[in-house]
Parts: C-alpha cells; sequence; structure tokens
C-alpha cells in the first residue's frame, strides 16, 4: 500500500495491492455480517459483537435499557461505515494493478470509524484487551498472522489521519 496523501479539491487518496483491497473488503464485510447477527436488547454473546457495541452502563438492567434505544442506529451506522469501505475498493478495483482509493470528508469520517471497528474485531480474535496484564501463551501461526493484519490496519488509519492533517 501507498499511504494515504492529500489530494485536489480536499479528497485523499492511496493505493492498494490487489490482495491488500481484497482483505480490506473481506475485514469490512465481516464486521457488518458480526453486526448483522444482532437480535435482541440482551447484551451479546458473541464477544466481537460485544466489543463493537459495548455496555454503556455496569448495571446490567441500565445497560440493557439503553442497548434498547441505541443498538439498533449504531449498529446500523457500523454497517454502514463497513459498507463504505467496501463501495469504495469495489468502485477502483482491478484484479491485476494496485487500487487507487479516492476519499472526500464524508467518506474519511466512515473509513476511520469502521478501520477501528475492524481492527477491535480482530483485538478480541487476538485476545487483545486493555486489562491484558498477564503474558500470553506463544501464538498460534494464525494469531501471528492476525497480528501482522492488525497492526497493518493500524498503519492505514494513522497514515489517513496524517494525510487528513496536512495543512
Amino acid at each position: 500500500m501507498k499511504a494515504f496523501t492529500r489530494a485536489d479539491r480536499g479528497l485523499v487518496s492511496a493505493e492498494f495491492e490487489p490482495v491488500e483491497a481484497a482483505l480490506l473488503t473481506q475485514l469490512a464485510s465481516q464486521v457488518a455480517g458480526v453486526l448483522s447477527t444482532r437480535r435482541d436488547d440482551a447484551a451479546p454473546a458473541d464477544p466481537v459483537l460485544a466489543r463493537l457495541l459495548p455496555d454503556a452502563y455496569a448495571d446490567s438492567d441500565d445497560a440493557a435499557e439503553f442497548r434498547r434505544f441505541t443498538a439498533d442506529g449504531l449498529g446500523a451506522r457500523k454497517i454502514g461505515n463497513a459498507q463504505r469501505i467496501i463501495a469504495d475498493v469495489a468502485e477502483c478495483l482491478t484484479a491485476e494493478t494496485e487500487t487507487a482509493v479516492l476519499l472526500d470528508e464524508a467518506a474519511v469520517g466512515a473509513w476511520l470509524r469502521s478501520l477501528t471497528d475492524i481492527r477491535l474485531m480482530l483485538a478480541v480474535r487476538l485476545g487483545i484487551s486493555d486489562s491484558d496484564v498477564d503474558d500470553p501463551a506463544p501464538p498460534s501461526d494464525e494469531l501471528l498472522m492476525l497480528g501482522d493484519i492488525y497492526d497493518w490496519l493500524g498503519w492505514v488509519q494513522d497514515s489517513l489521519v496524517d494525510a487528513v492533517d496536512e495543512p
């Protein structure tokens, strides 16, 4: 991937290799899929869904009441953000060459929010939490690969923030 840079008319652009574009599309699709499985006002049993739609209150009754009024809208916005990445990449995807993505201000916001959601999904799969204090067991090859993808997505997100902040 070539880092995001500021383009004409306030737009930002980046170029993804075909495999990177496909991976980004697949991960955004996974986030949208997980969010579309939400069915009720109860705390989600799926740990990825619980991380994407966390409880707002420690008390389970208060959390359920808050979730009842907010989870549908939040979930729909998160799905929309993921679908924005999918659409933006699909719009310029070719099988043999780099995919040049051009984002306007609205797309930048959707991409940043969805990249965060994708990284949260991967963090759950990697066992990363804000309360990790113990040394984890040696990672498997699959976890090493997911860790590399997690790190790469952090770089993509940082690149996008840097491009937006360019004068």
